[in-house]
């Protein structure tokens, strides 16, 4: 398995909206919605989301994540002066389980300890990819709303 980045280009929408959709597949089997509807309030969401992380977070690095250069999954962090931070790591199911995240999520933490700055992420607490976060030596910090911060300082 060969995981590789590249930036994401606006080419990347329809793929990037595929992945942000296959992260809300499980919430929206709850819902008794036609598929029109499920497409319409997805696409609102994602286009939502798009602005919120452009006003938040103007030096966000947005990579397309490739597994033997097939797209895999999405990358998005803003390297602050103080910290780094994790915005989003997401993959669609195919991919999902498979060991990217790690291997992506352990360069993160050396590029940190080089840079000599925490590296955070926020995560809801329900998500059990805490598990994950956890056993990559992250600890847990505030708590606002649904969100877990979680960080990650070198040793």
């Amino acid at each position: 398995m060969h995981i590789t980045l590249r930036p994401a280009e606006p080419a990347d929408d329809p793929f990037l909206y595929q992945v942000y959709a296959s992260t809300r597949a499980d919430e929206l089997g709850l819902v008794d919605w036609s598929a029109a509807q499920k497409e319409a309030f997805l696409r609102m969401q994602f286009n939502a989301q798009r602005q919120s992380y452009a006003m938040q977070f103007p030096h966000l690095d947005q990579q397309v994540i490739l597994r033997d250069q097939v797209p895999a999954g999405r990358l998005l962090v803003d390297r602050g002066e103080h910290d780094i931070l994790l915005v989003d790591i997401a993959m669609l199911p195919e991919h999902r389980n498979g060991g990217i995240g790690t291997t992506l999520i352990k360069a993160l933490q050396s590029e940190a300890a080089r840079a000599g700055k925490p590296l955070r992420l926020h995560v809801e607490f329900f998500n059990p990819a805490q598990r994950l976060y956890e056993r990559l030596g992250f600890a847990r910090g505030s708590q606002n709303g649904i969100y877990v911060e979680m960080i990650w300082q070198a040793p």
